[in-house]
């Protein structure tokens, strides 16, 4: 009989084995940190703490008891520990307390998940039932059945929801919440870190409108959020609230030695720099781990890739664990399921589970043993989310990056100190962004009249005010600005875009049930949505039918394709106006509000992970324009290059480094920045590369990017240089520039920029 293997047995194996060694850029060890731990508050009720006592807590962790007596203190905060340390009890202890205290007290608890909503909906209804007290906790979203909601909306002591359906379903009815907001004492936002860029921006203005409501009930609630780590957190809590907030980050909960592996998978074509398939090592991985019994979960980047891992394990081990012991996990399957697979993983009848993002936030699935995750998450937040479901209190745990080809892959396992040692991610929200912000002032004049002279949160209304009532949107009369229409704004108005007329995405795989699976602004579907083109929606790849660009609506069918789709957009891009400047010796750089004219001519299908360009098609759609901010940065005479083409070339290149490094440092999905090279601006007629945002008005990103724009171009530098490839290649500059100069005529841009980095000076036009 063969003798499994223990974890610590399998990573001396990796450490000494040439099959592995060989593959294994940077090991990482965490040690073990033992538990600070503060006794129970004084304060809280017998029947609380005994509840609480039953479920084996006698003590709280440092973070739980600041967070505890900050809130019943009546302060807003931001709580900010690893996964798994507890973070729930920061907020429910001193909601349970308070109501306790104050039967008629309310608060509204906000996630952004359903699966997510469901699990705290379960967590503190325990601790409710051995409490014993009458004290009623709901779900309120769009599953919650017609019959149940009346009773939610008059007798919830704790009503649990998301941004979507407070947006859309609870403030512009706030008529029939009246006990809810004249009793609303806690607002807890959960997993902060997601509400960022354009999504963040419309849920600030979603809590503007929230706090204007119970301004009008007469209530003020405390704010209790939590968050993975990010470099901004308190920031971004007092910009999402409008609040003052304490930051509580010290850290109670214990952890085991933790051990996390950067891997790169072999190269198997050195001239291109293309590695072996990063899905068929995280399987040799797994399947080593899951054949000794040890509790693996793998994160996958798409449903397609998850089921695919699925297929290749359950292959491997069907019959030495049986075919339920490896499970997929993501978007698409039914609550039951879910269910039934968490309590599996806590229970340990699961030994593996292969999972998208959607176990990455808080939902309980108990400790694993290891983590192993199928590229770079995308950002170093979520990297960290994803490592934190490894390693119960006091046990060793793994975690292991495996890099697919792409740049930022290779930028990151080629970096390990930018990982380990600092982390640049901050995340940005614009609250007042005009567009956004207008639809919200529509959408709050329907909840509520506004009076002349009234601000909404800390922006002034009077101007976008009498704007509306020129538009015959609104209606003053007597000092007071009414809503005109019969029907309801927040109906038309998506939290996750800013464009105001989006393309609607219709999925039609099954003729009998035809529905609805998302939206997308006009700008963004002109590369996205076109006829033909791979349509990711929650991990499902879809392949788009028909582009009505009249009607704004895009017909999709399910496929299982092997390749992606990548749109070329040719794009016109001038400088309306100049806002901010810096002179360096070799250039400048510059920030300020730009013009886009776009159209959308071809689009490549791209092989996964080899990243092979396997066939093209043309695209027939009209133009689209676009205001927003850019950075842009221009080199002077004396830095350019030789020759035309090789300026050209170089400029490319150094766009096509620049476009993947971009989204890392300002915390956003890859397609929120564009990145537009031109050999002679309008504006100056310099070589200039121009960061612009992909939203109407911008939404922070560009001016991000123009505070540490040396960094950037830096950080694009160093992933260029330390490409293994001779003259460039899909990992750094791009195929398309390929040729014998391609890569050191791309240093050359970064380099005049990152050598000589002394300002002449800075200036603000006004």
């Amino acid at each position: 009989m063969k003798v499994r293997k223990s974890l610590h047995d399998l990573m001396k194996q990796m450490k000494h084995l040439e099959e592995f060694k060989q593959n294994i850029v940077h090991w990482h060890t965490i040690e073990e940190k033992e538990a600070r731990i503060d006794d129970l508050p004084i304060d809280i009720s017998p029947e609380l703490k005994e509840a609480l006592q039953r479920r084996g807590i006698t003590s709280l962790y440092t973070h739980q008891k600041s967070a505890y007596e900050t809130a019943i203190n009546g302060k807003s905060l931001v709580a900010v520990t690893p996964t798994a340390s507890g973070k729930t009890l920061c907020y429910n202890l001193p909601v349970l307390q308070t109501i306790i205290n104050n039967p008629h007290a309310r608060a509204l608890y906000m996630f952004p998940t359903k699966a997510l909503a469901q699990d705290q909906k379960s967590e503190i209804n325990e601790i409710i039932n051995e409490t014993g007290l009458a004290i009623n906790s709901y779900t309120y979203d769009g599953d919650t059945p017609a019959n149940i909601r009346q009773k939610v909306r008059k007798a919830g002591h704790v009503v649990i929801t998301n941004p979507d359906m407070l947006h859309s379903a609870i403030l512009p009815h706030h008529t029939k919440w009246v006990s809810l907001f004249e009793n609303l004492k806690f607002v807890v936002i959960d997993e902060l870190h997601i509400y960022r860029g354009v999504f963040g921006s419309h849920v600030a203005n979603v809590i503007r409108r929230l706090q204007r409501i119970c301004r009008f009930y007469g209530s003020d609630p405390i704010f209790i959020c939590t968050s993975a780590t990010i470099a901004n957190p308190m920031e971004l809590a007092e910009k999402l609230t409008e609040k003052r907030v304490k930051l509580i980050d010290n850290n109670g909960a214990p952890s085991g030695r933790k051990h996390f592996v950067f891997y790169n998978p072999p190269i198997v074509n050195k001239p291109l720099n293309i590695r072996r398939s990063a899905t068929l090592e995280a399987r040799k991985l797994a399947s080593i781990l899951l054949k000794n019994k040890i509790q693996t979960i793998i994160f996958a980047r798409s449903r397609v890739r998850v089921e695919i891992l699925l297929t290749y394990l359950q292959d491997l081990v069907k019959h030495k664990l049986g075919p339920k012991a490896i499970r997929g996990y993501r978007g698409g399957y039914l609550p039951t399921e879910r269910r039934e697979i968490e309590r599996g993983l806590r229970s340990g009848e699961i030994y593996g589970v292969v999972s998208t993002n959607a176990l990455e936030l808080g939902v309980d699935i108990g400790q694993l043993q290891v983590c192993i995750m199928n590229g770079f998450p995308g950002t170093i937040a979520s990297s960290w989310q994803q490592a934190g479901r490894a390693g119960r209190r006091h046990d060793e745990s793994l975690v292991i990056m495996v890099a697919s080809s792409s740049p930022m892959d290779q930028y990151v396992i080629q970096n390990p100190d930018y990982f380990f040692k600092r982390s640049p991610e901050r995340a940005r929200i614009h609250p007042d962004n005009l567009i956004i912000l207008i639809d919200h002032i529509k959408c709050a004049a329907f909840e509520l009249p506004f009076h002349a002279g009234e601000s909404f949160g800390s922006f002034e209304t009077e101007e976008v005010l009498e704007y509306l009532a020129e538009e015959r949107v609104l209606y003053e009369k007597g000092g007071k600005y009414y809503w005109m229409n019969d029907s309801f704004p927040a109906h038309n108005i998506s939290l996750r875009s800013a464009s105001q007329e989006n393309v609607v995405i219709i999925d039609q795989s099954d003729i009998a049930n035809v529905k609805v699976i998302g939206e997308m602004d006009q700008f963004s579907a002109m590369t996205l949505l076109h006829e033909e083109a791979i349509y990711l929606h929650q991990g499902t790849q879809f392949q788009v039918e028909l582009l009505d660009w009249e009607e704004k609506k895009a017909f999709v069918r399910e496929v299982d394709a092997d390749y992606f789709t990548d749109a070329n957009l040719a794009v016109d891009l001038k400088v309306l106006e100049q806002d901010k400047q810096r002179i360096l010796p070799s250039g400048e750089i510059g920030y300020g509000d730009v013009s886009v004219v776009a159209m959308a001519t071809i689009f490549k299908k791209i092989k996964f992970e080899t990243h092979e360009n396997i066939g093209s098609g043309p695209i027939s759609l009209p133009e689209a324009e676009l205001h927003t901010s850019s950075a842009w940065f221009s080199l002077n005479e004396d830095s350019l290059l030789d020759k035309q083409e090789s300026l050209e070339q170089g400029l490319i290149g150094a766009a096509h480094a620049l476009r993947h490094i971009a989204p890392l440092f300002v915390m956003c999905d890859p397609q929120d920045i564009h990145v537009v090279p031109q050999v002679k601006a309008a504006h100056n007629e310099k070589p200039t590369i121009f960061f612009y945002d992909r939203y109407p008005g911008g939404v922070g990103l560009s001016e991000k990017i123009y505070e540490g724009f040396e960094h950037v171009l830096h950080e694009a530098r160093e992933m260029v240089d330390k490409c293994q490839c001779e003259q460039g290649c899909p990992s750094c500059i791009g195929t398309e520039t390929a040729s014998k100069t391609a890569k050191s005529d791309v240093l050359k841009i970064l380099t005049s920029f990152t050598t000589r980095n002394q300002f002449y000076g800075e200036s603000h036009v006004h």
